[in-house]
């Protein structure tokens, strides 16, 4: 494969990736919605930050530990889980009424940055991703490092136009998603979603 039709076939698999739905979409979306646009970036940066943090994980042979052991695995996979259950359940049971209250106290607490980057980080599949998808496109005789981390930002770009796009779909409807009912059911439905991948992580095999 030429360096060409790696870069190619990279980002193209890489923008389907990008394009299915999941977990970074859930707390991006919601986190637009509720928080407004720019905690929602400070969510997309932290997104951004954990596939940093796994793709020099995998350059620098690290990753490869989490792919072949399966006590690291399964602890990281555990702590990922536990994690996206504490998120979900927060916003389950404790869903927000009002984008005021949320703008004025609460957002102090909150750091949609960590949040974003920790579901990165404490998900194991996306370290088994990159272990196993990455190397796929490296041309022969090509030098690892460069290549993993240049694969990682043009996965970084297509990330952040997508991001982009959705934060900026809420804004027409920004005075009907900030609505008291809105807030609380966006809080409820992503808390669930929380639940259910905390589930299937938990639930999951290598």
């Amino acid at each position: 494969m030429s360096v060409m039709d790696s870069l190619l076939a990279f980002t193209f698999a890489a923008t389907l990736l990008t394009l299915t739905p999941g977990l970074d979409t859930a707390l991006i979306l919601r986190t637009a919605t509720v928080e407004g646009r720019k905690e929602a970036f400070k969510a997309q940066m932290g997104i951004n930050t954990g596939c940093l943090i796994w793709g020099a994980m995998v350059a620098f042979g690290l990753g490869a530990l989490i792919a072949v052991s399966e006590l690291a695995y399964n602890i990281l996979k555990y702590c990922g889980a536990a994690y996206l259950c504490w998120l979900g359940l927060n916003m389950l049971l404790r869903p927000r009424r009002s984008f005021v209250s949320v703008a004025t106290s609460e957002t102090k607490s909150q750091n949609w940055f960590i949040k974003g980057m920790f579901g990165n980080v404490l998900n194991p599949k996306v370290g088994i991703f990159y272990v196993s998808f990455l190397p796929q496109f490296i041309p022969q005789g090509q030098p690892l490092i460069a290549w993993t981390f240049g694969l990682v930002f043009i996965h970084l770009f297509l990330g952040t136009c997508w991001s982009t796009l959705l934060i900026s779909a809420t804004r027409p409807l920004a005075s009907f998603l900030r609505k008291e009912k809105v807030i609380r059911w966006m809080d409820r439905c992503t808390g669930m979603v929380f639940l259910l991948f905390a589930t299937r992580l938990a639930l999951s095999k290598r």
